[in-house]
């Protein structure tokens, strides 16, 4: 049996495809039940995310050339538009790939976290279905813990490492518990949106939305629970907010110098938190000579992304140490497996030669033969019976110096 992991990813396929290739949540019970029918591999785990598609199992070769097959047919693709994007690993390698995809290693925003929960979900619909048999389970066992691991003994997903984190994780260094912090957000697109996301995360309670587009800005809001205002209303929002982060794509500044200063004043100089995420500027620079305000820019989160990232990277390093580890474990533990079939199968083996001899023996017996020389008889074909294959392997092994023959000896007689 060869444990297979199948795939297409972010590095292998532009997202078009990707999207073809997936399996709603809804779909995937009844994907595995009729790969498992059709292929008739004995494990099965679906793995299916925005940038990614992953297919565990465990089979013959042939059979894996048959689930590549299945694949493009579930989803409705020739196998020549699919194949050419696909990943095929196998045994030690298809085991040390599902460790880090595990652990947040083969990810786009390396260390990301949500990946684990992903694989968890997906080895938890498969036992519900069951196609998890005692390999697999063994197998994702073993990862979840090495991925418990790579979380708790490296930075791999300690800092920031996208701008828009960045702003939140400096927000709640300066103002700790972000519950009680009033947010202005300036925008409405993708960026201001994954702060929001952050932001809710991170516990941050009180979110205002601010657009030239109020509709949009109204859909986001009614995301995340917040308050709406217009651009126009920005002025009367800054009086309130504690931190400000926007992203628009402004050619001008929405946010001058003398519309924060007349703010603090109303706020009777509490301090101010602004992150500014647009480029072009949205808060003009000279917003920063104001005592009470603190100003970000992009440029000043990307310097501390890009120090974030070289954490991560060297965290990374340690934690493909422990996949090496965890990964040469589990296969030390599969390759015992099949040396404990191999001793079962020897051992029943031997049993039935003395079953056959001893039936022999108590025959002579009942015939009336002579009692010592059966028991002679018997103990000489049991012993020469159960010698004669391990003597030519002893043979073989000393004549190619493959083992020590004062050791082997010494080990054999040890009875």
């Amino acid at each position: 049996m060869t444990i297979f992991a199948l795939g297409i990813n972010h590095k292998t396929a532009p997202v078009a495809l990707r999207e073809q290739v997936a399996f709603a949540p809804e779909q995937v019970a009844e994907a595995l039940l009729d790969l498992t029918a059709k292929t008739a591999v004995s494990d099965a785990v679906i793995v299916s995310t925005c940038n990614r598609t992953e297919l565990y199992f465990s089979g013959s070769e042939a059979q894996s050339k048959q689930v590549i097959a299945w694949l493009a047919q579930f989803h409705q693709l020739s196998l020549p538009e699919l194949a050419p994007h696909l990943y095929l690993h196998q045994d030690n390698a298809a085991t040390t790939h599902l460790m880090r995809v595990a652990s947040g290693l083969d990810s786009l925003v390396l260390g990301e976290p949500q990946i684990f929960g992903q694989v968890k979900q997906a080895y938890s619909q498969s036992r519900q279905v069951g196609t998890i048999a005692p390999v697999f389970e063994r197998l994702f066992q073993k990862t979840f813990a090495v991925a418990k691991q790579v979380r708790t003994d490296t930075e791999i997903g300690a800092s920031a490492v996208s701008v828009a984190f960045a702003a939140v994780a400096l927000a709640r260094q300066i103002f700790g518990k972000l519950a009680d912090v009033k947010v202005l957000l300036i925008g409405a697109g993708e960026t201001i949106e994954l702060v929001a996301k952050h932001l809710r995360e991170q516990g941050a309670g009180q979110l205002t939305v601010a657009n030239r587009s109020y509709d949009r800005a109204a859909a986001l809001a009614a995301q995340f629970q917040a308050q709406v205002v217009s651009l126009a209303q920005v002025p009367q929002a800054l009086v309130d907010a504690d931190v400000v982060i926007s992203s628009t794509a402004s050619t001008l500044p929405i946010v001058g110098k003398g519309m924060v200063e007349q703010a603090l004043k109303k706020r009777r100089h509490k301090p101010m938190f602004l992150v500014d995420l647009a480029v072009p500027r949205d808060i003009e620079a000279q917003v920063a000579e104001l005592e009470d305000a603190y100003l970000y820019t992009v440029d000043d989160l990307q310097n501390i992304v890009s120090q974030n990232m070289q954490s991560r990277q060297q965290a990374a390093a340690q934690a493909e140490t422990m996949i090496a580890a965890g990964a040469a474990e589990f296969s030390q533990w599969l390759q015992l497996q099949g040396n404990i079939d191999w001793v079962r199968d020897y051992r029943e083996r031997c049993e039935k030669v003395t079953q056959e001899l001893l039936q022999r023996a108590i025959n002579q017996l009942a015939s009336g033969q002579n009692s010592e020389k059966v028991l002679q008889e018997f103990a000489t074909k049991l012993s020469n019976r159960l010698m004669h294959a391990p003597t030519k392997t002893i043979r073989h092994l000393l004549q190619e110096e493959q083992v020590d023959a004062k050791t082997l000896i010494n080990f054999l007689v040890d009875i």
